[in-house]
């Protein structure tokens, strides 16, 4: 289990920070407007990406290129992030003697292409079409099974070159990929101040303050953005869950990125029934879970109170609140107890927690992330001394 420690780090520490893409360009019409930024990068760009999201920009990147005389190939990444898709991108960019990679997609065809930028040592300009994660904007990877289950996760040695956030891309993709967004993007707030709340870094703080202001942006905002797709709000939301979610992850790194919600998905991607949700659906039933860990293990009233707000508001978004709610009802007691097994290895994320977690406390949890407050209550003592300083919720 990682221990923590208020103690802050000597000022001669060395610390190498991967923060921001070092450009982005970003409104309506974006990609029309990069052809110049693009053409700076690189002059055989290799197009990672796959047959959907392909298809979509096509029309607003072939042209864009062929004007900026610009000879470039086109690679379908596949459907993960996979060790076998990356062999092959490979010998496409020998082959092709590339000096630029494209990633257009979602977050696995962005994590693909920024993990073979990476190991080609090339440059990376990312496009995504969906506001479902901040893969677009961060030094990270995760590397998934052919089969589609995480493995691990890849620290990146710099942020893309370049981010191209196109409104009008984004909005071709469904509005269930926003939905799926916020719940990856408010993850943030409930992992990073329950690891990192404590600690005194100056980064670790802005991060965890920023988490903070990026749950509020979501939780007023959320609402209206998905009634107007398009509209001035749901683009401040998009700016919410593909930028500042990836500021937030890349100031502090891992600690203040990934805890127990994430880690929750990872163990949640080895059940095959589970591969039609998106990564943001997971986590956001995850948040739930990790706060009943909070309330079972800490007796943590404070959980209980940002749990019920949580089902509240996913309630008014349609995210996830259950196994149920995630296909997942008719899985078996042995695949569930496998999934907690692996967000429990020893390597996960999940030991980010300032409290030890076995897998049966996670299967517990697993089930119950829909238990209504009144019954929580009766089973809390009336004089918790909780600390509110550390992990205030609401």
């Amino acid at each position: 289990m990682i221990k923590f420690s208020n103690i802050s780090q000597p000022a001669t520490t060395l610390l190498s920070l991967n923060i921001a893409p070092a450009q982005i360009i970003r409104g309506k019409n974006a990609l029309a407007k990069s052809g110049e930024a693009i053409a700076r990068l690189g002059n055989n760009p290799l197009i990672v990406g796959g047959d959907r999201s392909l298809n979509i920009i096509q029309p607003y990147l072939q042209a864009l290129l062929q004007s900026h005389n610009l000879k470039f190939t086109q690679a379908n990444y596949g459907s993960d992030c996979s060790e076998a898709s990356l062999a092959n991108l490979r010998q496409t960019v020998a082959n092709q003697k590339a000096d630029l990679i494209i990633g257009i997609g979602g977050g696995k065809a962005l994590d693909t292409a920024k993990l073979l930028a990476y190991q080609c040592n090339l440059p990376i300009i990312t496009i995504p079409t969906s506001a479902a994660t901040c893969a677009a904007w961060s030094a990270l990877s995760n590397v998934y099974s052919d089969q589609g289950a995480f493995l691990y996760d890849v620290t990146l040695a710099r942020c893309p070159e370049l981010l191209i956030l196109d409104y009008g891309i984004i909005q071709t993709g469904p509005l269930r990929t926003l939905i799926a967004g916020i719940g990856d993007a408010i993850a943030k707030w409930y992992e990073a101040s329950v690891s990192s709340g404590h600690l005194e870094q100056t980064m670790i703080i802005a991060a965890v303050q920023q988490a903070r202001v990026l749950r509020d942006i979501l939780f007023q905002k959320s609402t209206a953005a998905l009634e107007e797709p398009g509209g001035e709000t749901w683009q401040e939301v998009v700016d919410a869950t593909v930028l500042l979610a990836g500021l937030i992850g890349d100031m502090a790194g891992t600690q203040c990125r990934t805890v127990a919600a994430h880690a929750i998905h990872n163990g949640l991607t080895h059940l095959s029934a589970s591969h039609g949700t998106l990564h943001g659906e997971k986590v956001a039933y995850g948040i739930l879970v990790q706060l009943r860990l909070e309330e079972m293990v800490q007796n943590n009233q404070l959980a209980v109170t940002a749990r019920q707000q949580l089902l509240k508001f996913y309630n008014q978004i349609g995210l996830p609140k259950s196994l149920s709610d995630l296909g997942l009802k008719e899985i078996t007691l042995s695949e569930l107890c496998h999934a907690a097994e692996v967000a429990c290895n020893p390597n996960s994320n999940i030991h980010q927690l300032p409290f030890k977690v076995v897998p049966e406390q996670l299967v517990a949890a697993m089930v119950s992330t829909t238990v209504p407050m009144e019954l929580e209550k009766q089973n809390f003592p009336s004089n918790l001394d909780v600390d509110t300083t550390t992990n205030s919720r609401t």
